[in-house]
């Protein structure tokens, strides 16, 4: 509860209080004392009339200073309600912009002040560590190349090397073209963030690229034996950067064969929504549970489902499918329905004809 809903309920219960004392003034003065006196004979003095009326006004402004208490203290909180919903609008990487004060130099001008410092020295550390990702992915990438480099020429200019050792120098590759991966869509994501990224604009046939990734993903099916198919291919347009709506798909489709059963299924679909392209990947992976749904679009988080498998992956794979569909004004979301098949939606805004 709010402190200010605390305050008006408080408030409200000495209001209450008092109108209920009120009443009871009013019904002994006007009901109860007039009956007595009658029954006693008496008559009422005379200017007594006055006097009680002087009384319960005295008594009734009492509700009416409460009232105006009450709307000084919800202006006086003002302040703080429009603090509290400048500090929820903020969101990592947005231009700052100066908090609300109440411009009287109180307890409210201080906390935005205080609120300000730690948000410059919050966006300073975010800064650094931008910086130092980017700069660290770029160093990295020299020697990987140099190391993939040396381990291919080996492979291939060395014809006397064991087939255990060749199988050894192919692991080998394999872990450095996986660091090389992880190394790229770091950065990716790191310039992303910062702005550094510009999508192309262009018209993209959503058919024409979902048939190209699903016959990428009948391959990656062969290898995991895994049935692919496509359920539904309507055309359907959208303006954005073809490389990495591609991306996007391949990412998705890559992950529907990684985590799946053996022998299990993937589908792909896209349709024709009203005002939007709706491109669906469904598998029957071991499920995401429900409560963890939003998570596996975090940063080096996987698969819940599979946490004990031994799948390879880094868990950048879907943060990039987040941040590309987010770029494109569209939206995904992943989540496994009561029959166990978990399905990727992605919705992005179809072109205006």
């Amino acid at each position: 509860m709010t402190l200010r809903r605390k305050l008006d309920l408080r408030y409200a219960c000495v209001a209450g209080a008092c109108l209920l004392l009120l009443a009871g003034l009013a019904h002994h003065e006007f009901v109860v004392e007039p009956r007595v006196r009658r029954e006693l004979g008496q008559t009422k003095p005379s200017g007594s009339d006055w006097g009680e009326y002087a009384e319960m006004v005295f008594h009734g402004g009492i509700p009416i200073v409460l009232g105006i208490g009450w709307w000084m203290m919800r202006r006086t909180l003002n302040p703080l309600n429009e603090l509290t919903l400048a500090l929820a609008r903020i969101h990592p990487g947005d231009p700052p912009e100066p908090l609300p004060r109440s411009t009287k130099d109180d307890e409210v001008d201080r906390l935005a002040k205080a609120f300000e410092d730690l948000l410059g020295r919050v966006e300073r550390s975010f800064r650094q560590v931008q910086e130092f990702t980017l700069h660290a992915s770029h160093e990295l990438k020299t020697p990987l190349t140099v190391m993939r480099g040396q381990i291919e020429s080996l492979l291939r200019d060395d014809p006397g090397l064991s087939t255990a050792r060749q199988d050894w120098l192919r692991s080998q590759l394999d872990e450095v073209q996986r660091l090389a991966d992880i190394v790229d869509a770091l950065a990716l994501l790191t310039r992303a963030d910062t702005g550094l990224v510009e999508l192309e604009r262009q018209p993209v046939p959503l058919a024409a690229l979902v048939r190209e990734c699903f016959e990428d993903a009948r391959i990656l099916g062969e290898m995991s034996g895994l049935a692919v198919s496509l359920a539904a291919c309507e055309d359907v347009e959208v303006i954005g950067d073809r490389h990495r709506l591609r991306q996007l798909l391949l990412n998705l489709a890559d992950n529907a064969a990684k985590y799946n059963h053996p022998g299990g299924s993937i589908t792909l679909a896209v349709r024709r929504k009203p005002g939007f392209a709706e491109i669906s990947v469904q598998n029957t992976g071991p499920g995401i549970p429900r409560d963890e749904e939003n998570k596996v679009f975090e940063r080096f988080v996987r698969n819940p489902g599979s946490r004990h498998q031994t799948t390879d992956g880094c868990g950048l794979g879907l943060p990039l499918c987040r941040w590309i569909a987010h770029s494109h004004a569209g939206s995904i979301r992943i989540f496994t329905d009561p029959a166990g098949l978990t399905t990727a939606l992605v919705h992005l805004p179809c072109r205006a004809s």
